[in-house]
């Protein structure tokens, strides 16, 4: 069995689409470019907000590191004051992450969000149940990149062989790949099951509760390539 689980958090412990969708929309429409819909803010969204924002610029715009910096600071004030507007938690994830913390395992959550948006929205919705939180922070490599994950790990004590990578996302299961750490991929979030049958997770789970069976008793229902232990 493993002892620690380390959870992403958009997309896995919080929808947080439209929150997101909304607080970009707003930078857009401050620079005279289109809207994007919800929807497609599940493919824009995983690899941090740099990123996200540079996904919606107008292909004829130069994007220039002025530009990055003017819509980063935009996206970061709107999105701190309306973080919590329509963001909700996953059926099922804040019963399920209190039944691990109760079996004794140690929780943490790894987010490409900024780490100042990060810590409060985890402590809002699931207050008192991670033993630590780690977000983005300026000049440090975000997931995939293992770096903030190794910083995590060594907070929390936590040794590769008995440590869970939990995410929706093709970012997530390569996070946990880089790390050296098995990746079990959920299917209530942003991407899509063949996303994550392609990178190879090692677990791919329908529900909080197929998640935790998995972790507290190795029974998976649906992944027959599982290596549980």
């Amino acid at each position: 069995m493993y002892k620690n689980v380390i959870f992403d958090l958009d997309g896995t412990l919080l929808n947080t689409r439209e929150d997101l969708a909304a607080a970009v929309n707003w930078v857009c429409a401050r620079h005279g470019w289109p809207a994007h819909g919800v929807e497609e803010y599940k493919y824009f969204v995983g690899n941090g907000a740099p990123k996200l924002l540079e996904r919606v610029v107008p292909p004829e715009v130069e994007i220039t590191e002025e530009l990055r910096r003017v819509t980063l600071e935009e996206f970061t004030e709107r999105y701190n004051a309306h973080k919590e507007d329509k963001t909700t938690v996953y059926p099922g994830m804040p019963e399920a992450v209190r039944q691990l913390r109760e079996a004794g395992l140690t929780l943490a959550v790894l987010s490409n969000k900024p780490h100042d948006a990060a810590f409060p929205v985890v402590e809002r919705y699931y207050p008192g149940v991670f033993h630590a939180v780690q977000g983005a922070l300026p000049g440090v490599p975000v997931k995939p990149d293992p770096t903030l994950l190794y910083r995590l790990m060594g907070e929390l004590g936590a040794a590769v062989d008995d440590t869970l990578f939990v995410g929706d996302s093709n970012v997530d299961i390569r996070t946990a790949k880089s790390g050296g750490l098995a990746g079990c991929g959920v299917l209530w979030g942003f991407r899509t099951r063949q996303e994550l049958e392609s990178e190879g997770a090692d677990y791919i789970v329908r529900t909080p509760e197929e998640l935790t069976d998995l972790i507290l008793t190795g029974v998976q229902h649906e992944n027959p390539t599982s290596h549980a232990k």
